[in-house]
């Protein structure tokens, strides 16, 4: 299922800062030679990482599944002067590739790139997060929020995404990867820890801010 209209988001598009020339590569790149690449974040989503790094001004990201890297790239941007990104992902085959994406965009030094399961090493982590960027298995979401969210700082964001599900969260029948999308906005949704809106954007971002 389209979300949102093929014709809306070409417009959408046009009217989007365009990508930068490495970041224009990774997609085809990606679209091109790498499994599932509807899971790349792309174009307008991209900029909107971008745009919300910059706005935050984050000192420290986390990023919960990494893929080609176009999203770390994006969330890269908005860093503050010192600041760190942490990116986990379990796909060790991609590991060459992504490194080397960021070489060449000069910010291997500012993102921290771990392979292995996030719901192991996440607890690990001694950082106190002013960003975190949540996309990886849909079933673990809910657990992700809940390792994460103690070490967000108060008024930092969490942004989750695939939260719409290309509209299965409409369905009557779920099956597991969708019962837990489910299950996770309702989750966020009656947090006394965030405030949230869940942004019909691409396939759904969960934007929240810890509250408490």
């Amino acid at each position: 299922m389209d979300i949102i209209n093929k014709d809306i988001q070409a417009y959408v598009e046009r009217h989007t800062t365009e990508e930068p020339p490495l970041l224009q590569r990774i997609n085809r790149d990606t679209h091109a030679n790498v499994l599932m690449p509807r899971m790349l974040s792309g174009h307008f989503q991209g900029r909107l990482l971008s745009m919300i790094s910059h706005m935050i001004r984050p000192r420290t990201i986390l990023e919960i599944g990494t893929y080609t890297g176009y999203s770390a790239l994006c969330l890269v941007e908005g860093l503050q002067p010192g600041g760190k990104l942490i990116t986990i992902d379990i796909n060790e085959e991609l590991f060459d590739r992504v490194s080397a994406s960021f070489v060449e965009a000069g910010v291997q030094d500012r993102i921290d790139y771990r392979i292995g399961d996030a719901a192991a090493i996440i607890p690990t982590l001694n950082e106190r997060y002013d960003l975190v960027f949540i996309d990886a298995d849909k079933e673990n979401y809910t657990r992700y929020f809940e390792l994460v969210i103690d070490h967000v700082n108060l008024n930092g964001y969490i942004l989750a995404d695939n939260v719409l599900w290309s509209g299965k969260v409409l369905n009557t029948t779920l099956d597991k990867d969708t019962r837990a999308i489910v299950d996770f906005n309702a989750m966020v949704n009656n947090s006394p820890r965030v405030e949230n809106v869940l942004l019909p954007i691409r396939d759904g971002i969960m934007l929240m801010r810890k509250v408490k």
